[in-house]
């Protein structure tokens, strides 16, 4: 099974493999990130303040909803990134196909879950009466194409998990584009209301899953997916779960705990809500190169390690570590001294300019130590190890994060608390991820798992 992607990351220059790796990931990342962002800028062009915070404010719940699923297409990337280093075709035949079988299954199940459940949420949240007509709407057309988000995200974590990073990236940036031709026509120029935005995004999402499953399907390869095969196998989706099953875990916590900040949010007021949620499309936006390097990082130790190049893996993770602590800084430095023409890209509202200018004042300049627990965790999580990550994130990002809000913002009464708790919280993981990283034998901890399991059988 040798080929040029897969000697990208098991041969050769490892810095180079891993940027190489990334950077079709970044891109993707960056049109993938274009798909709420053209829905916000373009409604914040066209329509009124109240139907813009409504699309500002998505992010929290849709996490909430589609993030277990995520988890779990983290864990099928690992299994199957693992079985491709090893070279054992039939187990990596039966991974993807359980994969993708899995992946339709769980998309039908969320759409569904997410039209049903898209009012009773928004009120729980508190989300202000006067976008919540413009929220219910948005996230019920949202939510229908829930579907083939879950399976376009399964179907790219198998190309990835191989090595190919630029079918992916083609993909996104064929749907991107279409979803923002479709955003200026069916909102700029029809002058529909903003569930025509969610409508665009359904619609280019169908897309994109539809090219990355004509992909799997098409070209004869080691991991082609064909459903006359029937390779769906038990012990292949317990493997997937039980690798994803804590990344899925602390997604839907950490999007239920994300909610109920956006809870504190919404309690001060519109203005309020905006210019969060602005902030939070340029934080997307800005941490993009890093969320990339993490992903690159999975892939990489995953394959090397089933390759059994363990001080490979060793000296890729510093390379991964160092980068994207750097990137970080430059970055949060970057949007420091930009963030006014930054936040006025999206909206011109004085008083929500000012919410996204306090919180890039507040969090920023930390976005190193952020860099730092994702980039361990995706190490971790790539070693076979996801339970550290998960149980770190909880405890720090839900459990005191949550803490932390609940106690102060009552006391204080200012929104800039809420704003701290995400730096606060950052800190205290990054030093429990270090203490596992530099203090547990992570590489050897996992070769000592699979001869146990090799007994067994």
């Amino acid at each position: 099974m040798q080929n040029k992607k897969r000697d990208d990351l098991i041969n050769g220059s490892i810095w180079k493999g891993i940027v190489l790796f990334a950077l079709p990931i970044l891109l993707g990342q960056i049109f993938q990130q274009l798909y709420n962002t053209a829905d916000a800028w373009i409604v914040g062009q066209y329509r009124s303040d109240q139907e813009y915070a409504a699309v500002t404010s998505t992010a929290s719940l849709a996490f909430l909803l589609i993030g277990f699923f995520g988890g779990i297409a983290m864990g099928a990337g690992v299994v199957i990134a693992r079985y491709y280093g090893a070279g054992d075709k039939v187990k990596l035949k039966q991974s993807v196909y359980t994969s993708v079988i899995f992946g339709l299954f769980a998309g039908v199940f969320l759409s569904v879950v997410g039209v049903l459940l898209t009012p009773h949420l928004l009120r729980w949240m508190g989300t202000p009466p006067e976008i919540l007509p413009y929220s219910t709407e948005y996230f019920r057309y949202y939510f229908m194409g829930i579907f083939a988000v879950v399976l376009y995200n399964m179907s790219m974590g198998i190309l990835r998990a191989v090595g190919d990073s630029k079918h992916p990236l083609y993909y996104l940036i064929f749907s991107s584009l279409l979803n923002i031709a479709l955003d200026f026509l069916f909102v700029g120029y029809l002058d529909w209301g903003v569930w025509a935005a969610a409508l665009a995004t359904t619609i280019s999402q169908f897309a994109s899953a539809v090219l990355c499953i004509f992909r799997l399907m098409r070209y004869k390869t080691d991991y082609q997916f064909r459903i006359r095969d029937k390779a769906f196998r038990f012990s292949s989706l317990w493997e997937i779960i039980r690798y994803g099953l804590p990344s899925g875990i602390q997604n839907s916590i950490i999007a239920f705990a994300n909610v109920i900040v956006q809870t504190n949010i919404n309690s001060f007021g519109e203005d309020t809500v905006a210019g969060a949620g602005t902030f939070a499309k340029l934080e997307g936006f800005a941490f993009l190169p890093i969320t990339c390097f993490t992903m690159a990082l999975t892939t990489f130790v995953s394959q090397n390690l089933g390759a059994k190049q363990f001080d490979r893996a060793k000296k890729g993770t510093r390379f991964g570590l160092i980068c994207c602590v750097i990137m970080a800084e430059v970055i949060g430095v970057l949007l420091i001294l930009f963030k006014r023409p930054l936040v006025g890209f999206f909206t011109d509202n004085p008083a929500a300019m000012d919410v996204a200018m306090r919180q890039a004042d507040v969090e920023a300049l930390i976005f190193c130590v952020l860099a730092l627990s994702h980039c361990i965790a995706a190490i971790l999580r790539g070693a076979g190890r996801p339970m550290i990550p998960m149980l770190v994130m909880l405890g720090a990002w839900c459990v005191l994060r949550v803490s932390y809000i609940s106690i102060l913002v009552p006391i204080v009464q200012k929104d800039w608390i809420i704003f701290s708790a995400y730096p606060v919280t950052w800190t205290v993981s990054s030093i429990v991820f270090l203490i596992f990283y530099f203090c547990t034998d992570w590489v050897h901890t996992y070769e000592k798992r699979r001869k146990k399991q090799l007994q067994n059988k």
